[in-house]
């Protein structure tokens, strides 16, 4: 939030809840995008903006289409659903390019060993692909990938204007 950025989640406790409180506490835009789940999950209180969807797919475009950049932290099923739509999406050249961080290199190490050595060995996957992950455990460091990634969106859009 104080580099200028809004902070967009799931709306939901703990880690979301945290970025959410982060941007919150900094004056930034904190907006929770919650989803109507059989357990019922409420919107954590330190949202600017809430919003709740019935459906994941609608919930996961509106994600993709403010996005500037995904930062992926450890989560289960619904993370894992996130992340490999939003792959998929910039490898099909679907949406924009736009920098997937991977959040705590500990807990994504086994799923990135997987990729590169039965996935990438069958040709399902290409290195350039996986260029397109970023894995980090400095919060600094997904600031400055985020940054760098608007500053080069800048001067592709100037050149082409």
């Amino acid at each position: 939030a104080r580099a200028g950025f809004a902070v967009i989640t799931g709306g939901g406790p703990g880690i979301m809840e945290a970025a959410n409180r982060g941007a919150f506490e900094a004056g930034g835009l904190s907006i929770g995008c919650n989803i109507e789940l059989p357990f019922e999950q409420d919107s954590n209180p330190y949202l600017t903006k809430g919003l709740k969807f019935k459906y994941f797919f609608v919930r996961k475009m509106m994600f993709v289409k403010y996005s500037l950049g995904f930062i992926i932290f450890p989560g289960g099923f619904g993370t894992l659903d996130e992340l490999f739509e939003a792959l998929t999406l910039i490898q099909t050249k679907k949406i924009r390019n736009f920098p997937v961080v991977l959040f705590g290199s500990v807990y994504w190490a086994a799923l990135l060993n997987w990729i590169r050595d039965f996935a990438m060995k069958e040709g399902k996957v290409t290195e350039q692909d996986l260029k397109l992950l970023h894995v980090t455990d400095s919060p600094a460091e997904v600031v400055e990938i985020i940054v760098k990634s608007q500053d080069s969106f800048r001067r592709e859009t100037t050149l082409v204007s």
